[in-house]
Formats: C-alpha cells, sequence, structure tokens
C-alpha cells in the first residue's frame, strides 16, 4: 500500500513538469536568421549533417553548430529544430528522428 500511494503522489507532482517539458519555455524575442554553415562531405557513408539552430540561453540566442551523425536506423529522417511563434512569443520545437 505505502509503495502505491508513493508512486501515485510522485506520478501527481512529476505531471506538471513533464506538461512544462512538452509546452517549451516561450521567448518573447524572434529568433535571429539561421546561420548558413558550409561543411564538407559525411565522414562515413550514411551519415546525416544535423543543421545548427539557435537556441535561447535564458537571456539571448546562442548558435548551436551543426554536425555528423550517423542515423539511429535504417530509413530514419532527421526533422530538424525549429522555431515555432506561439501568441505574443516563440517556442523551439527540438530536432528528433523519425
Amino acid at each position: 500500500m505505502k509503495k502505491t500511494a508513493l508512486s501515485l503522489l510522485l506520478a501527481i507532482c512529476l505531471a506538471p513538469a513533464a506538461a512544462l517539458a512538452q509546452v517549451g519555455i516561450v521567448v518573447r524575442v524572434a529568433p535571429p536568421a539561421p546561420i548558413v554553415e558550409h561543411y564538407g562531405p559525411p565522414p562515413h557513408e550514411g551519415w546525416v549533417w544535423i543543421d545548427g539552430y539557435h537556441r535561447w540561453n535564458g537571456h539571448r540566442y546562442v548558435w548551436v553548430h551543426g554536425h555528423w551523425v550517423r542515423p539511429p536506423h535504417p530509413g530514419a529522417a532527421w526533422v530538424a529544430h525549429r522555431w515555432e511563434q506561439r501568441g505574443d512569443g516563440w517556442v523551439l520545437i527540438e530536432g528528433h528522428w523519425r
């Protein structure tokens, strides 16, 4: 009984944090234009270039450089990071594999 009650309490406490993680941080300043990075051939056959993006560090935008990665499985496609305008602010949608 104690384990069940503790598990339930933990789930209730973590639910708002999980919801916040899905919503993201709203930034009131529009992101700058992406920086065009020039890159050479992949270091290994089949590797994919992940474009750089601006992230918000709590005070300003900081550029995160692009890099080469090996896809997690054959046929995987990278969906790039992007900023979406929501209301009067901007939210970063994290890049991910699909």
